[in-house]
């Protein structure tokens, strides 16, 4: 360990591995630490043993529940815009060659007490629940408007600048119920709470046709799921890193972070080693001094027998509860894969169900979740901290990654990535889109 590096990370979540990879290909000696003895930190995949170590106190696992090797457990669960920006740096760094995906079955959300599917089809947008008749014809002209909208053509704007008018008067000018824009907001757009109503209309815009877009990739639903847990996403970058030169040392305890007498990063102490660096870039686990609470997410991991009733009994689904339906200031999530994923073993299904944190009674904030699911074979509460990093990095080259939140895919994650990428080498991520690849992976 007693070398010189480019840089050392801290931890391998999904952050952290995606930017070793990516410094890897470019060349940069990386070191990789994590104090587990497994891949993925806050976002890894545990087997049964390991469930049950971190949340029962080192309990035996009951053996009617199958094997160690048939469980892959996301700590945090997240699902793969198919357009997303997270399969865009997948097929950019080749990483899609060491994953398999399979697709989410369907979208749905949670109104007036029933769930109701997110239409993914104009045929099922005719027929869906979620709007009544006249409410439809105004939905549809909101979407033709999304759809045919181009920033340089201003017979398509509808005398609308949606780079400066929030996004509630967009919705005022379609005359869309508050039950429609829930739906949109929540279901499609992906905002965690309302406050996206007073900003340019340009963002959700953005995510809206990211939605549309990756619907129309496969069908079904827009998000995709790797095969054995997102477990394997840190992994293929790890992977990726190695084949690069990049080293990995797991099981290995961080003692302390050496800084020279301006207050820049030089090393990190394991024990009697040290190893010397110009950078460090590492989660927030890592630095208890430099990073600040914003706030805590509650995740409900629960084994089931069946599939999430009043869903069409598909192996996999993603469901959001819109804070407006449940009275709360932030949207409940819920992710449901199954056996069919290879995450847990036949006739079981995992559903996980989180929310961010807004009293002093967790578990009861995310009732309104676990309510849908049905009995429960096995339930396990995580509550954690969203910790965020005081400074950028730029004083002492220290740079730390944000804590995943209740959001139910990449986003946020892929713009904490682009963010300590251009920090620590001043430079963007430019992704390449590689058609030879993009077909690969869409076979």
């Amino acid at each position: 360990m007693d070398e010189e590096y480019d840089v050392i990370v801290l931890g391998t979540g999904l952050t952290e591995c995606i930017l070793s990879g990516l410094l890897s290909v470019e060349g940069k000696k990386v070191l990789h630490i994590d104090r587990n003895d497994y891949y993925g930190g806050e976002s890894a995949s545990l087997n049964l043993s390991q469930l049950y170590r971190k949340f029962r106190s080192g309990a035996e696992p009951p053996s009617e529940l199958g094997k160690d090797r048939d469980y892959n457990i996301d700590l945090i669960p997240k699902f793969m815009m198919a357009n997303g920006e997270l399969v865009r740096i997948l097929t950019h760094t080749d990483v899609t060659k060491y994953l398999e995906f399979k697709q989410i079955s369907g979208s749905f959300v949670y109104r007036d007490g029933k769930i109701s599917k997110v239409p993914a089809s104009e045929m099922e947008a005719v027929r869906s629940p979620l709007m009544g008749l006249f409410e439809k014809r105004r939905a549809k002209k909101f979407f033709e408007y999304m759809q045919n909208w181009r920033e340089d053509d201003p017979s398509t704007h509808q005398g609308l600048d949606i780079n400066t008018v929030p996004m509630s008067a967009v919705y005022e000018k379609f005359g869309l119920e508050p039950g429609t824009q829930d739906f949109i907001g929540h279901a499609m757009a992906l905002y965690l709470d309302d406050s996206y109503l007073t900003r340019t209309a340009r963002e959700s815009y953005d995510r809206i046709i990211l939605y549309i877009t990756s619907v129309a990739r496969y069908g079904k639903s827009p998000y995709i799921y790797p095969l054995y847990g997102l477990g394997e996403l840190p992994q293929g970058f790890a992977r990726l890193s190695a084949i690069y030169g990049g080293t990995y040392m797991l099981d290995k305890p961080v003692d302390e972070i050496v800084y020279d007498a301006n207050g820049k990063v030089c090393g990190v102490r394991s024990g009697d080693e040290i190893a010397k660096t110009k950078q460090v870039i590492g989660d927030p686990s890592y630095f208890h001094d430099k990073v600040r609470k914003v706030g805590k997410v509650v995740r409900a991991i629960c084994l089931l027998k069946h599939p999430i009733p009043n869903t069409d009994d598909v192996d996999s689904i993603q469901l959001v509860i819109p804070q407006n339906q449940v009275n709360r200031k932030h949207d409940i999530y819920i992710a449901s894969v199954s056996a069919t994923h290879n995450v847990c073993a036949k006739g079981y299904y995992l559903a996980i169900v989180s929310t961010i944190v807004e009293t002093d009674k967790p578990e009861e904030e995310i009732k309104p979740g676990l309510d849908l699911l049905g009995p429960c074979v096995e339930k396990f509460i995580n509550v954690t901290d969203l910790d965020e990093p005081i400074e950028d990095g730029s004083k002492d080259q220290v740079f730390i990654s944000r804590s995943y939140d209740a959001t139910s895919h990449f986003g946020t994650v892929c713009k904490d990535v682009k963010s300590i990428y251009k920090r620590a080498t001043g430079q963007d991520l430019v992704l390449k889109q590689r058609p030879k690849q993009e077909e690969e992976f869409a076979e």
